[in-house]
């Protein structure tokens, strides 16, 4: 009977997920064109953002339950071919741009690396695991390759965080972590736009993150201030920004998603992006998938909200499709393991 009630409980928490999911990912849609509407916007790139997610979880999902480790492993070999085949993913390298390309490179290959791991800890096989392992490092290397130092502190850190994972015993407590993590990121983003820090400590996060960046980021607080609730509509913020128009390698974009979201599409908006997060966290926190899995996707995931914050890494569709990849492939239910879960519901 425990087992029966274990099976339902992951059961209910998975359609109670599902349907969350379903509801987060509509109302940023609907909002992005709720928003546009109010100050003529282009809604088409959120409404991209939304459907790659949306594509990439479900086809996570499905490929998860049938290859629970030759998906996750397809996956991480197909970013990294991907990030060495094209180190910018657009044509014509804009490294002047803050964390631009780089960026979506860097998340690229976090979530090649936490996918790599998450086979691992799928895998049975002991000689297996430690070859899945031992291309997770080599993601990592990879990115050393390539020149990216984002990336390849990403990738260490997504690793250390997987290995840390096979031992933890309450998920619980591995995804509020996670959670704090982003939060603490986006806390902090928030305080250098709004020059909140000790002059000293301002003055060296400046350094590191560029002058052109900052003024961007204030520029977006900036706007934000002009419509709170609706923002200045999606799209728009290149148009009303100085400092985007004076980039040397003008795109439009504030280089920050929470704050392009605060800018574009108010508080609404950047409620709706963290809520789409916290979906994502509260998946893994409820799916029956074993905890290493879901704490490595849960890392993985975290530090491209991390680079995504800071950087321009949600701009770009193969992050978005991956990110939905991944968290699909973490949380979707082997079909090996239905057989079992049948049974436990019926007492056997």
């Amino acid at each position: 009977m425990a087992s029966a009630t274990g099976a339902e409980a992951h059961g209910d928490g998975r359609r109670s997920s599902d349907a969350a999911g379903v509801i987060v990912l509509g109302a940023c849609a609907a909002w992005a064109v709720i928003s546009a509407s109010a100050h003529g916007g282009r809604p088409e790139g959120m409404l991209l953002a939304v459907l790659a997610v949306a594509a990439g979880h479900s086809a996570g999902r499905i490929s998860g339950a049938l290859l629970p480790v030759a998906a996750p492993c397809a996956a991480a070999l197909g970013g990294l071919g991907l990030a060495i085949a094209t180190p910018y993913l657009t044509p014509g390298a804009q490294s002047g741009v803050p964390l631009g390309e780089a960026g979506a490179t860097a998340a690229l290959l976090a979530l090649s690396t936490g996918a790599a791991c998450c086979a691992a800890w799928a895998a049975s096989a002991p000689s297996l695991r430690l070859l899945l392992r031992l291309l997770a490092c080599g993601i990592a290397t990879a990115a050393v390759a390539l020149g990216t130092t984002a990336g390849a502190v990403l990738c260490a850190i997504v690793l250390l965080c997987s290995l840390a994972a096979g031992g933890m015993r309450s998920r619980g407590l591995g995804v509020a972590g996670l959670a704090t993590a982003a939060a603490l990121v986006t806390v902090a983003l928030w305080a250098v736009a709004e020059r909140a820090l000790p002059d000293g400590l301002a003055v060296s996060l400046e350094s590191r993150l560029t002058a052109k960046r900052v003024e961007l980021w204030q520029d977006a607080v900036r706007l934000a201030h002009d419509d709170l609730l609706l923002g200045v509509g999606p799209g728009r913020f290149g148009e009303l920004s100085p400092a985007a128009a004076g980039a040397p390698f003008p795109d439009g974009k504030p280089h920050s998603a929470p704050l392009q979201m605060l800018a574009e599409q108010g508080v609404v908006g950047l409620v709706l992006l963290g809520a789409a997060f916290v979906w994502v966290l509260h998946t893994l926190w409820r799916n029956a998938r074993t905890t290493p899995v879901a704490l490595t996707a849960g890392a993985a995931l975290t530090a491209v909200a991390a680079v995504s914050a800071v950087g321009n890494a949600l701009s770009f569709t193969t992050v978005s499709v991956g990110a939905g990849l991944l968290a699909g492939l973490a949380t979707a239910r082997p079909l090996a393991e239905q057989p079992y879960e049948a049974g436990a519901r019926s007492g056997g």
